[in-house]
């Protein structure tokens, strides 16, 4: 992987991130589960960030332990395959 191409992950991933916080940002559980433009935005960038996570180079993850991988990985494909299921 160039270092160009695990920038522009890395990119969507921040991106992504500050996406889910500008739109959650002040809105309580209640509010949050009852806007769905809200849930689809916010579903549409953990998945963004699950599949950007899952296209990282191996060595960059191991060099990042700190990072939940996995966990990013995992999350996105249970909000997909619940869906589609």
């Amino acid at each position: 992987m160039s270092s160009r191409d695990l920038l522009f992950l890395l990119e969507d991933i921040l991106e992504s991130a500050l996406k889910i916080k500008k739109y959650t940002e002040g809105l309580s559980y209640e509010t949050f589960i009852n806007v769905d433009k809200t849930i689809d935005a916010v579903t549409r960038n953990f998945e963004i960030i699950g599949e950007a996570s899952s296209r990282i180079d191996k060595d960059f993850k191991i060099n990042n332990p700190h990072i939940e991988w996995d966990r990013l990985r995992g999350f996105r494909n249970r909000i997909v395959h619940e869906y589609l299921g």
